[in-house]
């Protein structure tokens, strides 16, 4: 049990933001008994990383919220599916299909895939899968399935009581052309089955029917089951106000949406929820991640080259900065996780509290010890040209004889991500540098530095030495030039690991050979 005072003390995000949810919504969450968090999914586009950020934050806050409170805490995962296809995404097959399609709610839509009844089906599935696969607790809602079966008539009937008074609010946040067709209320068309956004001539508060006016022609629609649907930010109040939502998180984008909705849920007779806004996920280069694009580095293909852990991490830090999701950024959030642990084997409870892998482990951090960077092991895979994970872990118990797969769980799944990631992404990349005359001169004398030692060297005593050969080759104003020199020609790239330790791992006379074969 955590001691109270550390609670009160911490100002890791989770429990900011969850101590600031329990003090306004106290009175509602004490007549309810129970606290409801929601996540909203749009499934008009594959799901990508920033969909499965919102669900991992929110299951964070529930993980601080358990540490404040015993009231019972649902997560709900909430898909748009009923609303309009706008535009073909450009990561799907079948394209055609779509496009014969569009405007249609997205569980009318073929699967291009050929997998499910239809493409927000497809979609809503593909959502599941990867929050399953990270094991979250959430409890999945439909858009279409709650409109159809009627569970929203009583908020629908709500809102069209109040239809004067949510104009007065859209309304002014439009252009004048925009003023003129706006309607909260979008009528699925009977004869086309198209999302429609036409004006309305009337209302009929008693019946729940309204009369659109499509193209000159009187539409009359019931408000009803499913047979109108409700514009994004009236549909995003009354979802609020039907399911009682204690706390949402979303984009900084849907800042005006969130104001809005704020004021049409207090207009129909209940408070908005605590809210926290989150900065965008970007490409590497700096435009927004989006589903019908399909830029920036996918869920499944994080997962091909590192652990889930490590992208719940990612998640966690700074969400109020901006993040750049592609593959270069993958080893960096590795390292800074497994760093995290070892920092975390030697922290006080309050410390602990601050720790991003206690909010990524639900408190329970590994206590495995770490055999070497993520970075380093790259570098292990291409200095040993190793293939596949039994290999390279020969190769490890070479040099470390006293650890064990069992005993390293963690260490040998980055063995298998490490040999995936260097192959797929770092070897396409490499540009090893060509020494010129002077370059090649220093880097021999650093072959015949590496004679005078031995495997039973400490990396520090090796790391001196290496310093110097290059304070007697030129590089005594510049040891980062020296460094730099090795890595470009070694590791084909600007950086790389510390020499001293790479060296004692994998040996002198491998290191020596390593190098001869890339002067020549």
């Amino acid at each position: 049990m955590i001691k109270k005072e550390n609670l009160e003390k911490t100002s890791a995000w989770p429990f900011v933001e969850a101590k600031k949810m329990l003090r306004e919504r106290k009175s509602f969450i004490e007549k309810k008994g129970k606290i409801t968090l929601q996540t909203g999914y749009g499934p008009s586009g594959l799901p990508h990383i920033g969909t499965f950020g919102e669900v991992a934050r929110t299951s964070m806050m529930v993980n601080a919220i358990n540490q404040l409170t015993d009231v019972p805490t649902e997560i709900i995962t909430f898909s748009d599916d009923m609303d309009g296809l706008r535009k073909v995404p450009e990561n799907v097959p079948q394209k055609e299909i779509l496009e014969k399609n569009l405007h249609k709610p997205l569980t009318q839509v073929p699967d291009p895939f050929n997998k499910f009844d239809s493409f927000g089906e497809h979609n809503n599935e593909m959502l599941k899968k990867f929050l399953d696969s990270f094991n979250f607790d959430y409890n999945f809602k439909s858009s279409t399935h709650l409109y159809k079966s009627g569970f929203f008539n009583s908020s629908l009937k709500t809102i069209l009581k109040n239809y004067d008074g949510i104009m007065n609010i859209i309304l002014p946040t439009l252009g004048k052309e925009r003023q003129k067709t706006y309607s909260p209320f979008l009528p699925i068309c009977p004869e086309t089955g198209h999302v429609l956004e036409i004006p309305v001539k009337k209302i009929d508060k008693e019946s729940s029917t309204i009369i659109f006016d499509n193209k000159g022609k009187d539409l009359e629609i019931s408000i009803l089951d499913g047979n109108c649907k409700l514009q994004w930010k009236v549909d995003w109040a009354m979802r609020w106000f039907a399911l009682d939502v204690d706390f949402e998180m979303y984009g900084k984008d849907l800042i005006e949406s969130a104001i809005l909705s704020s004021k049409i849920i207090k207009l129909i007779g209940k408070s908005n929820p605590s809210g926290f806004a989150y900065e965008l996920f970007l490409d590497e280069k700096g435009e927004k991640i989006s589903k019908s694009k399909g830029n920036g580095i996918t869920i499944d293909q994080w997962l091909q080259y590192a652990s889930p852990e490590s992208l719940s991490l990612y998640m966690y830090q700074n969400p109020k900065r901006a993040k750049k999701l592609y593959y270069e950024i993958v080893p960096k959030a590795v390292d800074e996780y497994l760093d995290l642990i070892e920092k975390a084997k030697t922290q006080n409870e309050l410390q602990l509290l601050m720790n991003p892998v206690w909010h990524v482990h639900n408190s329970k951090v590994p206590t495995e010890d770490m055999v070497m960077s993520f970075s380093m092991l790259l570098n292990l895979v291409e200095a040993s040209n190793a293939g596949k994970k039994e290999l390279l872990w020969k190769f490890v118990k070479k040099y470390k004889t006293n650890i064990s797969e069992k005993d390293h769980p963690i260490f040998d799944k980055l063995v298998g991500y490490a040999i995936k990631y260097f192959s797929d992404v770092i070897k396409l990349q490499k540009k090893y540098k060509k020494p010129n005359n002077e370059e090649k001169i220093a880097l021999e004398a650093l072959i015949k530095t590496l004679d005078k030692c031995d495997d039973s060297m400490t990396p520090e005593d090796i790391q001196t030495l290496i310093y110097s050969t290059g304070k007697d080759n030129g590089y005594s104003d510049n040891l980062r030039n020296w460094f730099k020199l090795i890595y470009e020609v070694v590791f084909g790239d600007e950086n790389g690991p510390r020499m001293g330790f790479f060296i004692s791992f994998f040996g002198v006379k491998e290191t020596k050979d390593l190098i001869i074969n890339k002067i020549k």
